[in-house]
């Protein structure tokens, strides 16, 4: 089993930066790809950035590419988004997903990010 839990979000002004969070506990060592979504009010949860880490490819999502990065301290089994120039409709709940060789999709309790004057 493998256990996500997010951090670092908040309300921020338009143009301001957060960074988020993603510490991995558990069966780490079969964990092959982390990612983070978002889910904003009456909308479907969407892939904002993600992470292979047997490769290191890293993919963003065209809405995000530019602003966000996403980034990993293996030491630390952290993946974090630094995300700036944030925008109104950035707000949503951030979640982090880990995916594992045994076929395990594991999700944290998610993160509210706010972004408002």
């Amino acid at each position: 089993q493998v256990q996500v839990v997010e951090s670092g979000g908040g309300l921020v002004q338009p143009g301001g930066s957060l960074r988020l969070s993603c510490a991995a506990s558990g069966s780490i060592f079969s964990i092959y790809r982390m990612s983070w979504y978002r889910q904003a009010p009456g909308k479907q949860r969407e892939l904002v950035a993600g992470i292979t880490t047997t490769t290191g490819y890293i993919n963003h999502a065209d809405s995000v590419k530019g602003r966000f990065t996403i980034s990993r301290d293996n030491a630390k089994n952290t993946v974090y988004l630094q995300m700036n120039s944030l925008k109104p409709e950035d707000t949503a709940v951030y979640y982090c997903n880990a995916l594992d060789r045994t076929g395990g999709n594991f999700w944290g309790q998610g993160t509210q990010v706010t972004v408002s004057s």
